[in-house]
């Protein structure tokens, strides 16, 4: 049984949508999203650069506050504690070679693969057909 007691509402109801007169889309609207969907342009920086710098960036504005508030002394003591934990971390020769093995593999991924954003940026609206 239906709800509304008439098999034929939801055809009535389709053919009365279909009757509606459409308005066109403005223009440039399939391009515009075209421009932001598909084509638009790679980032200039991923989010791990901005965040990698924006952190680089918060150390260095911590160190000057340091520096600042309590001085030389303070500031010295506190780059030797840096400099310290730096100097126990790169002593161990397994996160040396870690290391080693991580820079090796991202260098090796960056030029051998063809990953380079660049590269994908400028292929990217090559080979289209216009549509």
């Amino acid at each position: 049984m239906s709800m509304h007691g008439d098999h034929d509402w939801p055809d009535e109801l389709d053919r009365a949508l279909l009757a509606l007169p459409l308005e066109e889309p403005p223009a440039g609207l399939r391009t515009s999203i075209l421009m932001a969907t598909a084509y638009r342009p790679a980032p200039a920086f991923s989010f791990w650069e901005v965040t990698s710098v924006g952190v680089l960036g918060a150390v260095g504005v911590w160190l000057l506050v340091l520096l600042a508030l309590g001085g030389g002394q303070l500031f010295l003591h506190t780059l030797a504690t840096i400099g310290a934990w730096a100097m126990q971390a790169l002593s161990n020769w397994t996160v040396v070679v870690w290391l080693a093995a991580g820079g090796a593999t991202a260098l090796w991924l960056t030029l051998f693969t063809g990953s380079q954003p660049i590269a994908l940026a400028a292929n990217r609206s090559t080979g289209r057909d216009g549509r």
